[in-house]
């Protein structure tokens, strides 16, 4: 029979021993934090990989509280039709703010609605104003009663979009208002976002669109979800039917964090009635001079290009014109045209200024969104096509020149232009007027027609002006 001993372990094997145990407890106790991600990673060379603290515990699937102690909402920040909530409540399909103090919650009018189609007229004002069904205010112990000691966790930021898809499925609507003001809100939590678009904000987490399915959130021309998914490639989406879905279950769910937005509420705003753009609202708040450059980085990277280099100063001017002269509507005289594109023409023969001549509609995708970033100058009728506008890199030349039937006006894109820190002038035929100076807001007959003047010398020598800025 053969007899074994067991020897003591050697100085080496023990170090091992114990490098290996210690090395499981500590994995064993990092926990994978997906919340805490930011926004933006910092491509960059030397950026930091430190992480903000997270909203919410790793992995947590349910809340529960004892009685009498269910977490209060709180109003991180408001303006009509954009709030933060941190601790917002959902049951059946109705948002729950709870708070033992009622006065502090801004009121509900400018907040939420029905989400009803937006017309004119008293009774569908009246018809969009909220009810108990879309959002109650109740204190700790209605929450208590009604909710019982838990809720389903929602962690990380949720953007909740309380508008019907009447606006949503279009690419200015969305891309240079619902998503512009939603972009502009949130970014009012960082001030210190830089010119490159570098923030410390935690990645949207998912969108909930309560009240519009899969199929009409997208717009014809499929810009939207380029522009959310170049944003946002992480996010999740969830529609009408997944938000009656959650209703059904009959359990109260918790957002940890969500941006609340209603084009309705925003229309009770005294921006929005001097300005008649929804997303001018949180212009009121704090924020960076360069909060949209976090939107735009993501987007012009996506396409292949490098936005620390694209659109600088110091690269070739650009001049892009947009030409409607296929459209049918809301065209140029053919002959204004022809004379505006030879006059653009002899600034690049004489200046070396690159100069573009495009339909929209003829590009790709990505190669609207690299063309919008690299120019300098972007012209055309006003029409859909300058919303690229918005993925321009500001700067003191940075210029957007719209063309209107003689007494039109709409602020759609002068507004966008000077939310972005650039410069808008509206042209006239052979007159042009910029900000302070604009007309008031107006739809003559001819607006939409065919026959729309410019002066082509004109405006290739305001062009030029604005080039020789340093």
């Amino acid at each position: 029979m053969l007899m074994h001993s067991l020897s003591a372990p050697t100085r080496r094997e023990a170090f091992l021993l114990i490098f290996v145990f210690v090395s499981l407890l500590l994995f064993s106790r990092t926990d994978y934090d997906s919340t805490g991600i930011r926004f933006w990673d910092g491509d960059k060379p030397g950026a930091s990989s430190t992480r903000p603290l997270a909203l919410a515990e790793p992995w947590r699937t349910r809340i529960t509280w004892s009685n009498g102690h269910v977490p209060n909402t709180r109003v991180v920040s408001h303006v009509p039709g954009w709030t933060i909530f941190d601790n917002l409540f959902v049951l059946n399909g109705t948002v729950f703010v709870v708070t033992d103090f009622p006065s502090s919650i801004p009121d509900r009018l400018t907040i939420t609605s029905t989400a009803v189609d937006i017309f004119n007229g008293e009774d569908a004002v009246n018809s969009r104003t909220p009810g108990n069904r879309e959002m109650q205010i109740i204190s700790t112990d209605q929450a208590q009663r009604l909710f019982g000691s838990s809720a389903e966790s929602m962690d990380g930021v949720t953007w909740l979009v309380n508008d019907p898809p009447q606006f949503i499925t279009h690419y200015y609507h969305w891309s240079a208002e619902l998503f512009f003001g939603f972009w502009r809100t949130y970014s009012s939590l960082d001030t210190a976002i830089d010119e490159m678009g570098k923030s410390t904000l935690p990645a949207l987490r998912r969108i909930f669109f309560a009240h519009a399915d899969a199929d009409h959130w997208r717009d014809y021309a499929l810009m939207n979800q380029w522009v959310l998914r170049s944003a946002f490639p992480s996010l999740t989406t969830e529609y009408s039917y997944e938000w009656e879905d959650r209703a059904a279950m009959g359990r109260p769910m918790m957002l940890d964090r969500v941006i609340f937005t209603d084009r309705a509420a925003a229309m009770q705003g005294h921006h929005f009635l001097s300005t008649g753009r929804t997303a001018s609202e949180p212009s009121a708040l704090p924020g960076s001079a360069h909060w949209w450059s976090t939107i735009r980085a993501n987007v012009v990277r996506v396409c292949g290009l490098d936005p620390n280099v694209v659109g600088d100063m110091a690269q070739t001017p650009v001049i892009t014109y947009i030409s409607r002269q296929e459209w049918g509507r809301r065209m140029l005289k053919q002959e204004d045209h022809d004379r505006l594109v030879e006059e653009l023409y002899k600034l690049r023969d004489l200046y070396g200024y690159e100069v573009n001549v495009v339909s929209m509609d003829r590009l790709s995708r990505a190669e609207q969104f690299a063309l919008a970033a690299r120019t300098t100058i972007m012209m055309g009728v006003h029409g859909n096509g300058l919303t690229s506008l918005v993925w321009m890199r500001p700067s003191p030349r940075a210029t957007v020149m719209e063309f209107f039937f003689p007494g039109g006006f709409a602020r759609d894109y002068e507004y966008t232009t000077r939310a972005l820190g650039m410069v808008h002038y509206g042209f006239w035929g052979d007159e042009y007027f910029t900000s302070p100076e604009t007309p008031e807001q107006a739809y003559p007959p001819g607006f939409q027609g065919t026959n729309i003047p410019i002066d082509g010398a004109v405006v290739a020598r305001l062009c030029h002006e604005r080039l020789l800025l340093q």
